[in-house]
């Protein structure tokens, strides 16, 4: 399945946050929403980085002083790694795993941001397919069985 045909039935709206924002709003937004990362968008909407929780702890371990002082620029991840809408969604799972990362934004050809996959929904998409294959291989068996 092409993550565009992903993100148009399980994708809720997107969550985001700005450079100048502090941390604590920026943490408040993940908490509220019940998201481990969200895409760091500049005025135009242009996906400039990305802000996961793990990069708000290491800031909160490495400056504990400053943590109220910090702002999403401080500690966000830039540039980020995208996936395309039209890439497969086991492509998108390879990637997460091979950069060992758990979110990734994903951009059209045009490098707009279109969505945020997690490896939660990549996990879903390949028990979906297994349960679809125990399925037909169950049925296979029943019919030659029977025939």
């Amino acid at each position: 399945m092409k993550v565009t045909e992903f993100l148009e039935s399980h994708q809720h709206k997107i969550v985001s946050c700005r450079r100048a924002d502090t941390l604590q709003a920026a943490a408040s937004l993940l908490y509220s929403n019940r998201i481990g990362a969200m895409p760091v968008v500049d005025s135009a909407g242009q996906l400039v980085g990305i802000l996961s929780e793990r990069d708000i702890v290491s800031a909160l371990s490495q400056r504990p002083h400053e943590i109220l002082k910090l702002r999403v620029r401080d500690v966000m991840s830039s540039p980020p790694v995208t996936t395309q809408c039209e890439a497969e969604m086991d492509e998108a799972m390879r990637l997460m795993m091979s950069h060992k990362f758990r979110h990734l934004p994903v951009v059209d050809a045009e490098g707009r941001l279109r969505g945020m996959l997690s490896i939660r929904d990549c996990l879903a998409m390949q028990l979906r397919d297994k349960e679809l294959e125990a399925n037909v291989l169950r049925d296979s068996f029943i019919a030659a069985r029977f025939s």
